[in-house]
């Protein structure tokens, strides 16, 4: 994922956790801020200790943020958003994690357009 498109500082993800909202469904919970001066949206990613070791923890993290890169058209612009995996995320397959991902995506009502999610 490019950096424009991501969010890195702690300063930034204490904001959404405070100030945002949040949807969640069993894989994963989505904290979400508005930010109308962005010109697109930020995505940061956080996989607990308590998921794996480090190795299934980065791959989970690279599978989340590849899942949104190739989907990025469809996301609402002007946000800033956090996603967090749950326990059962480790076992998923890549296909189960995209669309748990854009479940709670479109629970929280950020999704552009009700097309087929692109593969």
């Amino acid at each position: 994922m490019e950096k424009t498109y991501r969010l890195a500082k702690r300063e930034d993800f204490n904001k959404v956790y405070r100030y945002g909202k949040s949807m969640a469904n069993h894989q994963f919970v989505l904290y979400y801020l508005a930010q109308p001066k962005l010109e697109q949206f930020r995505l940061g990613v956080s996989v607990s200790k308590k998921i794996g070791n480090a190795v299934v923890r980065n791959r989970l993290r690279r599978m989340m943020k590849e899942i949104i890169r190739l989907n990025k058209d469809n996301l609402t612009l002007h946000y800033d958003y956090i996603l967090i995996a749950r326990k059962p995320v480790a076992e998923m397959e890549y296909a189960d994690m995209q669309k748990s991902i854009f479940h709670v995506i479109r629970k929280a009502s950020l999704y552009k357009r009700n097309e087929p999610i692109k593969k």
